[in-house]
């Protein structure tokens, strides 16, 4: 048994989340792409230039920020199905059977 639901009543995003989700999607950007702000050598960290430990450490906060902006958007947003009727059974080639 599929539940009806109305488009025409589901709230609106909130569009403050997404904006901080957006927000924290370019930060790992700009600080990526920003180079003149770590092309340094010092300060080392176990005898590592800090021009490679801090674009390794982008890696963790860049994956932290994904994770970050999905989880926002999913509360920012209602939930909407993506299709009135049942879903279709799919075979495993990708064709509806």
């Amino acid at each position: 048994m599929t539940a009806e639901h109305d488009h025409n009543t589901t709230p609106p995003a909130n569009k403050r989340l997404l904006a901080l989700a957006v927000v924290l999607l370019l930060l790992p950007i700009v600080a990526i792409l920003w180079v003149s702000s770590y092309a340094r050598t010092g300060p080392e960290l176990g005898g590592v230039p800090f021009f490679f430990w801090y674009q390794f450490l982008w890696v963790f906060l860049c994956a932290g920020a994904t994770w970050s902006a999905y989880r926002i958007v999913l509360r920012a947003r209602p939930h909407r199905p993506m299709t009135d009727g049942p879903a279709q059974e799919v075979d495993g080639d990708g064709s509806d059977r």
